[in-house]
């Protein structure tokens, strides 16, 4: 039974209410729309986006290549194949220490076919075998679409989900909208949902905001919730304890929203789709160029920001502004990218800063006058701590932001001393480290929260369970 005070189940109009969380007033949300980036001349893959993923490289420097040739493959299963997003002449392929390759970038040829597969009716998908819908996804490359829970890495082909949870919500600030990524693909996104149907024996389960359009809303072979409230409402760790609660032993798989589209299209396209749409946002990007945007691929990022940035040092976030990793202007957008959030770089020093009313400074927790004034709308956040780390004090102000029956300083402690034995009875397996993103932005310690469960998790996989 779900308590009262994390959120509470509506079983008739499957809605969970959440209570616990906060909403980021982050200004700079990109607008609902979508516009045509540039086509970027170059575009990269990086085998480091693909987590226990040992490459076998099958291509050299000067090869052409279609969209969707074979670049390289998993060492320990070659059916696992990761393909080019777009054709045209490999450039360069960077090796880092020990000669691990670090990306492979190609030279876009927009005259290169791309490399063809076999084509799906949507009501086809739904006579093929979990085997044959696993053997595609996996010959693709799109399987790595697919993540897995403990852990929260690229799925195991060889184990059996007892349900995939597909996130269509978007409450971290900027995710992208799923609605207005999937619209115009509405067939390919259902086409993704019965390949999903397909790979399991138990229920495929899509997570929705309240209002969200008839074509996820009533998506068909799906038990569809919506989850209403703060964020972390949108975090799939929320919809998994709220709706089927992970087990000992259990494996559960996860998607966005976004990627099924992707899936989809890729069955009924017969080709690897030559595009997909990100979210560009905050207080770092220039106002007009706050929106969605359909880009290639891989394609290069400073191609992508060109012009679109504001004046000052800036930081470039791939992903949300909580839980997202820095990534260098002059990089390429990874395989799972779908969001890009730039931030002023808050460098800043105030003299007597902890003393100040705080005027213009944010606080949730009403330490500064800013707060009592009452003052709405959104805040030009930058990425300053607003002072260093210091003792961790057990108090309980991290339940507050996580609406999952776990106690949240208990189980940071347990990660922290290396007691892997109490941090899963604790319930850190039913966590992904950016449940604790929020916590870590009200944490009066300053705490790399996020790091700290990342670091756990990691050690208790390699101890194994």
């Amino acid at each position: 039974m779900i308590a009262e005070a994390a959120g509470s189940l509506d079983a008739a109009a499957r809605t969970v209410r959440i209570r616990k969380g906060l909403d980021t007033p982050l200004a700079g949300r990109p607008q609902p729309v979508v516009a045509d980036a540039a086509d970027s001349p170059q575009v990269a893959l990086l085998p480091s986006d693909f987590e226990g993923i040992k490459p076998r490289l099958l291509v050299s420097e000067g090869d052409r290549v279609k969209r969707g040739t074979v670049l390289f493959h998993h060492k320990k299963n070659h059916a696992f194949r990761f393909r080019a997003p777009a054709g045209g002449t490999v450039k360069e392929i960077l090796l880092g220490e020990r000669r691990a390759i670090q990306r492979l970038v190609i030279d876009v040829d927009e005259r290169e076919p791309p490399e063809a597969f076999r084509r799906f009716q949507p009501e086809d998908v739904l006579r093929l075998t979990r085997e044959e819908a696993l053997q595609h996804l996996l010959d693709t490359g799109y399987f790595a679409f697919i993540r897995q829970r403990p852990f929260s890495r690229i799925a195991d082909p060889q184990s059996n989900p007892k349900s995939i949870f597909v996130n269509g919500m978007a409450t971290a600030p900027f995710q992208v909208d799923a609605a207005v990524a999937i619209a115009g693909h509405e067939t390919a996104f259902q086409a993704g949902i019965n390949v999903l149907a397909r790979l399991t024996e138990g229920r495929v389960f899509v997570c929705l905001p309240p209002g969200a359009p008839s074509f996820l809303a009533g998506v068909r072979n799906a038990n569809v919730y919506f989850f209403a409230g703060p964020h972390p409402s949108g975090n799939t760790s929320v919809h998994i304890h709220h709706v089927a609660p992970l087990r000992a032993q259990d494996v559960v798989w996860t998607i966005r929203a976004a990627d099924v589209a992707q899936v989809g299209r890729l069955f009924l396209e017969g080709a690897l789709p030559e595009s997909r749409v990100i979210a560009l946002g905050g207080p770092g990007v220039a106002e007009s160029a706050r929106r969605h945007y359909r880009v290639r691929p891989g394609a290069s990022l400073g191609h992508l920001l060109r012009g679109r940035l504001a004046d000052g040092e800036l930081r470039v976030i791939d992903g949300d502004a909580l839980a997202g990793a820095a990534v260098k202007p002059d990089s390429y957008l990874r395989f799972h990218t779908t969001s890009l959030t730039v931030l002023r770089e808050g460098r800043e020093r105030r003299l007597l800063g902890w003393m100040a009313a705080g005027s213009r400074l944010f606080s949730h927790s009403r330490a500064f006058v800013s707060t009592w004034l009452g003052r709405p709308g959104e805040w030009p956040l930058d990425t300053s701590q607003r002072g260093s780390r210091r003792a961790m004090v057990l108090t309980g102000l991290y339940d507050r932001y996580l609406p999952m029956d776990l106690r949240v300083d208990y189980v940071v402690r347990a990660a922290l001393a290396h007691d892997t034995d109490e941090a899963v009875k604790l319930g850190i397996l039913e966590t992904d480290p950016e449940d604790f993103a929020l916590c870590a932005f009200v944490c009066p310690s300053k705490m790399d929260l996020v790091g700290i469960i990342r670091n756990g998790l990691a050690e208790i996989e390699r101890e194994g369970l």
